[in-house]
C-alpha cells in the first residue's frame, strides 16, 4: 500500500513539474509581427471591417501564452486566404468594449463573421488547417 502511494505521489510531483514547464514555455514564446494581410481591429473600425466579407477575428492580448502561440499559424493562414476571406486580431485589453460585446470570456477565442454576423466561435489554440478548413465552409 505504502508502495503504491509513493509512486502516485512521484507521478502527480512529476506532473505538477511538466505542466509548470509549459507554463514557463508559453509565456516566453516570442511577439511575432502580423502578416501583412492580418487587420488590426479596433473599436472603431470593427463593424466597418467586417462588412460584405468573411473575417476570423481573433481576439488576444500580449500576455496570453496562448494567443502567441497562435500569432504564426494566424500569420501562415493569412498568407494563404485569397479573395473575400481575411483574418483581424483585437487586442482585449485595449478594446475591452468589442470583447464584451461578443461575451468574449476566454483568450485566444477566434470568432468567424460572414458579412458582420457571428457564424462560428473556436476558444484555444487550434491548428491552421483546421480554421482553413472551417472559413472554407462559411
Amino acid at each position: 500500500m505504502q508502495t503504491a502511494l509513493i509512486i502516485t505521489g512521484a507521478i502527480l510531483g512529476l506532473f505538477l513539474v511538466l505542466v509548470v514547464i509549459a507554463r514557463i514555455k508559453m509565456r516566453k514564446a516570442p511577439m511575432v509581427d502580423d502578416h501583412k494581410d492580418i487587420i488590426t481591429l479596433t473599436d472603431k473600425n470593427f463593424s466597418a471591417q467586417l462588412k460584405n466579407k468573411i473575417v476570423l477575428v481573433d481576439f488576444w492580448a500580449a500576455w496570453c501564452g496562448p494567443c502567441r502561440m497562435m500569432a504564426p499559424v494566424l500569420n501562415q493562414l493569412a498568407g494563404e486566404l485569397d479573395g473575400n476571406a481575411k483574418i483581424g486580431k483585437l487586442n482585449v485589453e485595449e478594446f475591452g468594449s468589442v470583447s464584451q460585446k461578443y461575451k468574449v470570456r476566454g483568450i485566444p477565442t477566434m470568432i468567424l463573421f460572414k458579412d458582420g454576423k457571428e457564424v462560428k466561435r473556436f476558444v484555444g489554440v487550434k491548428s491552421k488547417d483546421f480554421l482553413l478548413a472551417q472559413i472554407k465552409k462559411a
